[in-house]
């Protein structure tokens, strides 16, 4: 019986290891997906400051593509995030009389 106690202890002893190397593991992969998680809301949270200057640069280049035009336009774009909603508005006109 003697030999069997130490069969038990060993099996014990090497459960007990490979529960504290798999418990090691699991905590390293929480520990990597935590940091994971804060790095995509770190990427998520700067595409959303660059909404702000995207819809500049777009109201911009409305106007500019408007100032070319001959015939009498007037457009309101809508206001945009983080200016107060100022809205931009454009009114050319252009009347031959001859």
């Amino acid at each position: 019986m003697s030999q069997q106690d130490e069969e038990q202890s060993f099996f014990e002893r090497e459960r007990d290891r490979l529960s504290r190397e798999i418990t090691s593991g699991f905590e390293e992969l929480l520990s990597s997906t935590n940091a994971l998680n804060r790095k995509l809301e770190e990427v998520l949270g700067m595409t959303k400051e660059y909404d702000t200057i995207a819809a500049l640069w777009h109201s911009f280049y409305q106007l500019m593509r408007n100032s070319g035009q001959d015939e009498e336009v007037e457009e309101e774009l809508p206001g945009l995030p983080g200016t107060g909603s100022h809205v931009v508005a454009v009114k050319q006109s252009t009347s031959k009389n001859d």
